[in-house]
């Protein structure tokens, strides 16, 4: 009898560890490297709401670019229209000029939805929608490296809860900088990357990605 509950109990464990594997490989719902994007332009896929975006070369590393000029807030959706139940991944690039710096989000659920947005100048991490700040915490951020993004709208009682990480280099924080509840579940929209180069620089974004939230 002891012996069968053993055989049981690793029988359970091999179950749970492959269904583990499973869900950590699941098909993106949508995923952008731009390694085969045509240079000069924007994948089809894309809704460009403002700004001359287009994909560029550099060393044979391709990305999507917004100019460093005009110096306003302009932005692209990808992705499906969902209201709840998936995360954003992405990276962007930005770079400061003298004291001038540029300011860049990820966001979910469309135009009027939720954004994680990095503002250098203030030193600050906000999440914003539309042009209220739901919550800040400070940031350190360092100029010309990549800014890795994530950030996921799940339900939550009646409404749903949105929570954001950002950080640069290799090592992800094991918690969320920002979390927020909304007590009205939020319209379907489409994922988004966000830039306003107000340094005068370019911005790049790359690695865009869409899962089912964890």
């Amino acid at each position: 009898m002891k012996r069968f509950l053993q055989i049981g109990f690793v029988m359970a464990s091999l179950i749970i560890a492959s269904r583990g594997l499973q869900a950590q490989g699941a098909k993106p719902l949508f995923e952008e490297k731009f390694s085969s994007a045509k240079v000069g332009e924007v994948p089809e896929s894309f809704m460009v709401l403002d700004g001359q975006f287009a994909v560029r070369d550099e060393e044979g590393n391709r990305f999507l670019e917004l100019p460093g000029a005009p110096l306003e807030s302009f932005g692209v959706l990808f992705g499906p229209n969902e209201p709840d139940g998936v995360e954003v991944t992405a990276r962007i690039l930005g770079t400061k000029s003298g004291r001038k710096f540029p300011t860049f989000a990820v966001g979910l659920n469309g135009v009027g939805g939720y954004k994680v947005r990095v503002a250098p100048a203030k030193n600050a991490l906000e999440l914003v929608k539309g042009d209220d700040i739901k919550a800040s915490v400070p940031l350190k951020w360092t100029s010309g490296q990549w800014t890795q993004f994530r950030l996921s709208v799940r339900k939550s009682g009646t409404g749903v809860r949105i929570v954001a990480k950002v950080w640069q280099g290799d090592e992800e924080p094991k918690e969320a900088q920002l979390q927020h509840d909304e007590s009205e579940k939020l319209p379907p929209g489409k994922a988004g990357v966000w830039g306003m180069p107000f340094s005068g620089t370019p911005i790049r974004f790359d690695d865009l990605r869409i899962t089912a939230a964890p």
